[in-house]
């Protein structure tokens, strides 16, 4: 099953909410995950894991550091869905 990045977008922010403890609604596509959002690279694996699990995708540990802000990772786990 594709999603539409507008599912992307509020998956991702239920798994950035719920690792962060940031009220999902602050999570918009423009946020950086680093200077907005507060999120350091551990708590960024964890994220990236969950994303995984969540949308069926596989993000590279090479590509993560490509994905600075919240539309990046949209971007990404749209692209990556087969």
């Amino acid at each position: 099953m594709a999603y539409s990045e507008q599912e992307i977008l509020a998956g991702l922010a239920e798994i950035v909410s719920e690792e962060t403890g940031l009220p999902a609604e602050t999570v918009l596509p423009e946020k950086s995950f680093t200077d907005d959002l507060d999120i350091d690279s551990l708590s960024m694996m964890t994220i990236v894991t969950l994303a995984e699990d969540k949308f069926s995708v596989t993000i590279p540990d090479d590509e993560v550091k490509n994905l600075t802000t919240v539309a990046d990772a949209v971007s990404f786990i749209a692209g990556a869905q087969s």
